[in-house]
């Protein structure tokens, strides 16, 4: 059914009853079949366009439905204002959550058979002036664990990551803001470690993707439940590989690095700027300067770019101002890879145009931007004489490191991405 029909077909409640509802009116309402079906076809619509997140938020006039694709959101559907109790009913009872209580922020989740898939949903409900919001994140066990190529790891980075999950123990961290793919690369180095001779268990803050084989368990700070007290009680688990979701203080921070110094792997993540922030985030977080070196094998910085839609990308010339941008940052790149990379004088990149199949955006999925700096014996001697950014980005570059955004620009040459997502990422903290 096309979502411009629902409208019509939508049974709407007088305004008077926008007053506090009961609960069997609530369930009443979120069971009515308009209701229902709206809810399934907003599921199956944002499936259908491969949105990460679907927004139910009320507004003065209407209760307006967006999706956000590639990272974008964009306007899907607007309804009825009156209807907006019934479905953010409809979407707590299939989240099993509280359908009379509309004052506190509740969380939960659902599992539904949407295009032939399973799919999960984590539902968020929060409280506003104008009602309660939601936002449910679409969880797509498909999708999740990714081949580390289709990441966007390629060449020397994807050689040092593969050498350092070899290791037989280690601590690998992945930074970069909120949103930037963080987990789903630690997923990728999980899913390359998950043999039936490892005992693997992950601490997460949700659990996104559940992965046959492996033990995860969801922290819960509310009860006592936290990272740190977790990390004590999988070590009495003999684990071989463990995942913290986030080194958030000093007590993980000491904790993830005695693992890793004892003979495990530890996958996590934290929050710094770029790759070789990591090492003095980690003396922030307490650990003393010579743990480091034994402990540490890989940082991975990371940022998000859309891919530009292969059916419609065009060819273009770079204006005066990009072409002289490219060049220096080509010629930046570190002498390891730069031997490596041929640029014609005359060279084209890529820009949007749009077409049906990627809805006129321009773009067609994501891949990410890396940093990725590993443990050598001289960065070892830095950590311990001189660890500040400056020294260890020159051994970053020795050692063949390039930018995120330097990484960008030889994706731009690829046609893989455009200037613009390049410059964006590169400016996001």
């Amino acid at each position: 059914m096309a979502l411009e029909e629902l409208e019509t077909e939508l049974k709407t409640e007088e305004d008077a009853q926008r007053e506090p509802l009961k609960k069997a009116e609530f369930e009443r309402m979120a069971e009515e079949a308009p209701i229902t079906k709206v809810v399934a076809v907003m599921l199956r619509h944002a499936v259908d366009a491969k949105a990460s997140d679907i927004h139910v938020e009320p507004t003065k006039k209407e209760l307006r439905i967006r999706f956000r694709v590639d990272g974008v959101l964009h306007p899907n559907l607007l309804l009825p204002l009156q209807v907006h109790p019934a479905v953010v009913a409809r979407i707590k009872i299939l989240s099993n959550l509280k359908i009379d209580e509309t004052r506190m922020p509740q969380d939960g989740r659902f599992s539904a058979k949407t295009g032939g898939k399973d799919i999960d949903f984590r539902v968020s409900t929060f409280p506003t002036t104008l009602g309660e919001k939601v936002v449910m994140r679409i969880l797509d066990p498909t999708e999740g664990v990714k081949k580390f190529e289709k990441l966007g790891l390629e060449k020397r980075n994807l050689a040092v990551v593969e050498k350092a999950a070899k290791q037989p123990y280690g601590l690998i961290l992945a930074t970069g803001p909120t949103g930037s793919g963080k987990t789903t690369t630690l997923y990728a180095i999980l899913n390359l470690l998950n043999q039936e001779t490892v005992n693997v268990i992950t601490l997460e803050d949700p659990v996104e993707y559940f992965v046959p084989g492996i033990n995860q368990s969801q922290i819960q700070p509310e009860i006592g439940y936290t990272f740190a007290k977790g990390l004590r009680h999988i070590l009495r688990q003999d684990p071989n590989i463990i995942m913290v979701g986030e080194i958030r203080d000093e007590e993980t921070a000491s904790l993830a690095t005695n693992a890793a110094l004892t003979g495990h792997v530890v996958l996590s993540t934290l929050h710094t700027n770029n790759a070789t922030g990591v090492i003095p985030r980690l003396i922030d977080l307490g650990v003393a300067s010579f743990l480091i070196p034994p402990a540490l094998r890989l940082a991975i910085a990371q940022r998000l770019v859309r891919v530009l839609c292969p059916d419609c990308k065009k060819e273009a010339v770079p204006s005066a101002e990009v072409k002289a941008m490219i060049l220096k940052e080509i010629e930046n790149l570190p002498s390891l890879i730069k031997k490596d990379v041929k640029v014609p004088s005359d060279f084209k990149i890529y820009e949007i145009k749009g077409c049906k199949k990627c809805n006129s955006s321009g773009y067609a999925g994501r891949i990410a931007l890396f940093e990725i700096l590993e443990m050598t014996s001289q960065l070892a001697e830095i950590i311990l004489k001189e660890p500040n950014e400056s020294r260890i980005l020159e051994e970053a570059r020795r050692q063949g490191m390039i930018t995120m955004k330097q990484d960008g620009i030889l994706k731009v040459l690829e046609g893989i991405t455009s200037v613009e997502e390049v410059l964006r990422a590169a400016e996001e903290k």
